[in-house]
């Protein structure tokens, strides 16, 4: 039987869903109009998305705030993408983007199969950082067009600013107007979440593109909008095309689940909330797939969205499906009524939907912090010099070369007794510890790999070498606790080494899965008995216990 609390929980719990879904249903249908306009795609495609996302998510999906829909980088990524293959030719641009979105989808099922979940950290945040401020500044920067009614004749961002400034004489000063308003109201309605502001603004634009205004004078409107679903279809192209768009499709995978990972996430974080990665990227592979072959856009978890949705609200995935099967009745009911919104209203739309990701606080802690500032500056840099897409590759790549470095670092820690403490610690950072005679103990600070092995080692070596009273050598492996075959050869070619010098060496801090790769290798030159757990204490005490042995026996000897 159901007890009375639970139920009276639960109802409220739907109530709030049912609230939630309302208030974003009225922002995520003038976005999806919008980030349409950003792909170079019709407007179906973005709501077309929506729908989907919303829906594959919610049958599949964990996160109960995520609002799955088409967001502002994969629209500006896609149509970087498929510009750069497909020029002026709109019919092959949208199949190259339908071609685009069902690859994306299948290399997040891959991804899920192979259970890749934890795959977007490889991104580091200050890139992600740097590379959401300059996407968001050319987003912005490429709506003047639609606000003013120039159009540029040049693609890239310094010479389309130039386009820009040199046609002011010839810019529409009302649709500016109409967009500076529509700009202000969504900063003063946005203070009230439970609000719809989008969709306020758009009514009011509806409103003087109906009466007339807008017409006078030369402010387009958005046009016709065809919803009319055909058959799923993979689009006819050729293999050459296929296998460049599968290129593309990694990028746009990295950068949707990059974004999307880190809204869920913190919501979860925040909320104590379980989070279940890899079956979040099947449900993002199923939901670009369907999106593809209907002819729709990328979807991903966009975090404005997501932070509008959990702000509104919301208890559980119920408040996703509610603000499909709103946006659905509105599309239905008042669809001849959108066409009539003008481009400079849905462009203002766009510019406040991305407006938050600038913000030069972004880059605040790392100047604080001394840390990463070349790194997030660069991401920045990337996307207004190279483009959007190549941005985005170049931000990956950044991001690949600081993990290599950080682990490629061959820094060594000589460690030396603390007082009389069971501790062993690094002498440049502690003076009062004291090195112990005869005997050298070394801390590689890095886990050893194929990269940064035998550079360690060899620095371990020339320190032996500068040292020529040294009779025994411990290697604490605490930061590595496991070893590829490169690091297994520079560890016995190292014994060897001190095997011909008569030195003794010691292992400490071997951990259970290193300890299984050492006894299989077996190796000669190294007791068995130093594959044993054991601290930089107990080796050091072994040492001193045998040297005191051996001075015995000595002396007995000669007695």
């Amino acid at each position: 039987m159901t007890n009375p609390t639970q139920s009276l929980i639960a109802k409220t719990s739907r109530f709030a869903d049912l609230v939630a879904g309302l208030s974003i249903a009225g922002l995520l249908l003038p976005e999806a109009v919008a980030y349409s306009g950003i792909a170079g795609m019709p407007p179906q495609a973005g709501v077309i998305a929506l729908l989907i996302g919303l829906l594959c998510y919610g049958f599949i999906g964990t996160n109960r705030f995520a609002i799955v829909s088409a967001t502002s980088s994969s629209a500006a990524v896609l149509v970087a993408a498929v510009s750069s293959m497909a020029g002026p030719d709109l019919s092959l641009r949208l199949l190259l983007a339908s071609g685009l979105v069902i690859l994306t989808g299948i290399f997040f099922i891959l991804a899920s199969v192979a259970k890749l979940g934890e795959a977007s950290n490889f991104i580091a945040k200050p890139v992600l950082r740097g590379f959401a401020v300059g996407l968001a500044i050319t987003i912005v920067i490429k709506q003047f067009p639609n606000i003013v009614a120039i159009h540029p004749t040049h693609s890239d961002i310094f010479r389309y600013v130039n386009d820009l400034i040199i046609g002011i004489p010839q810019w529409n000063l009302t649709g500016l107007l109409i967009a500076v308003i529509a700009l202000t109201l969504l900063k003063i309605l946005a203070t009230w979440r439970a609000i719809p502001g989008a969709l306020i603004v758009i009514a009011a634009g509806i409103a003087l593109d109906i009466s007339g205004f807008t017409a006078l004078h030369g402010v387009a409107a958005v046009g016709t909008i065809n919803l009319s679903l055909s058959m799923p279809t993979i689009p006819d192209l050729s293999r050459a095309e296929w296998l460049r768009l599968g290129e593309l499709a990694i990028a746009m995978v990295m950068i949707l689940y990059a974004e999307s990972y880190g809204a869920i996430r913190t919501f979860a974080i925040q909320h104590g909330d379980p989070s279940a990665p890899n079956r979040d990227l099947m449900a993002f592979g199923v939901a670009n797939v369907a999106s593809g072959l209907f002819q729709g856009m990328p979807v991903g978890a966009g975090y404005s969205a997501t932070s509008a949705n959990e702000s509104a609200g919301a208890q559980s995935r119920w408040s996703g499906w509610i603000a499909a099967i709103v946006v659905l009745i509105l599309v239905l009911t008042l669809l001849p009524w959108i066409e009539h919104t003008p481009e400079p209203v849905l462009a203002a739309i766009v510019i406040h939907a991305v407006s938050h990701n600038i913000s030069w606080q972004t880059f605040r802690p790392y100047f604080l912090w001394h840390r990463d500032r070349i790194i997030v500056i660069s991401a920045l840099v990337a996307v207004l010099v190279l483009g959007v897409l190549d941005g985005l590759l170049a931000a990956i790549g950044i991001s690949l070369i600081m993990m290599l470095r950080n682990l490629s670092e061959s820094r060594v820690a000589w460690l030396g007794e603390l007082g009389d403490s069971r501790d062993y610690v690094d002498i440049k950072r502690h003076p009062d510890a004291k090195t112990l005679p005869n005997m050298l103990i070394a801390r590689p600070e890095s886990s050893l790999f194929f990269a940064n092995a035998e550079r360690i080692f060899g620095m371990i070596h020339n320190q032996v070498l500068s040292l020529p009273a040294t009779q025994i050598v411990i290697i604490s492996f605490e930061e590595s606790p496991n070893l590829d075959s490169t690091s297994l050869e520079a560890l016995r070619d190292f014994a060897e080494a001190m095997q011909k010098q008569n030195i003794k060496l010691l292992l400490a801090r071997v951990k259970d899965p290193l300890r299984d790769i050492l006894l299989r290798a077996n190796f000669p030159q190294i007791p068995a008995s130093c594959y044993d757990p054991r601290s930089v204490y107990d080796a050091v005490s072994e040492s001193r216990a045998q040297n005191t042995s051996s001075t015995t026996n000595e002396q007995t000897s000669s007695s």
